[in-house]
């Protein structure tokens, strides 16, 4: 026999796979964790009432540099689908995990490439420089 659940909670439309793509595509790197090379994890913990809002929005553990203050507001931007529960207007506590991680390239990338291999004198040969910042 399978037990119904008395509650319903407020869920993120589409999954997690959803929410996930939703902090990816709104999280942006703070110059200060930039500049200093700060990575970690930002652990919150937020309200969200019956019709899905976010509120109450508080850091648990932080790693500081401008990260924390990006992490809720990425939190804050966030709307959980709606759930009705009997009649009763319910809010509920959810916990998040925001991660903050530089990727593993270095900031610049250089290709140096000589076109073509000619007998010209070295004054007259041309090279093509390729410069990626990233």
């Amino acid at each position: 026999m399978k037990r119904k659940k008395f509650l319903k909670l407020p869920e993120y439309p589409g999954g997690k796979t959803e929410m996930s793509k939703f902090i990816r595509e709104n999280l942006r790197y703070p110059n200060e964790a930039l500049q200093n090379r700060i990575e970690g994890v930002v652990h919150l913990s937020a309200q969200i009432d019956d019709n899905g809002h976010v509120f109450d929005i508080q850091v648990i553990k932080g790693i500081g540099y401008g990260c924390d203050e990006e992490a809720v507001r990425v939190v804050g931007l966030m709307h959980f689908g709606g759930v009705t529960n009997r009649g009763y207007r319910l809010k509920s506590t959810k916990k998040f995990r925001i991660a903050f991680q530089l990727s593993n390239t270095p900031p610049v990338q250089y290709q140096f490439v000589e076109e073509k291999k000619t007998t010209a004198p070295p004054e007259e040969r041309k090279f093509s420089y390729t410069i990626r910042l990233g």
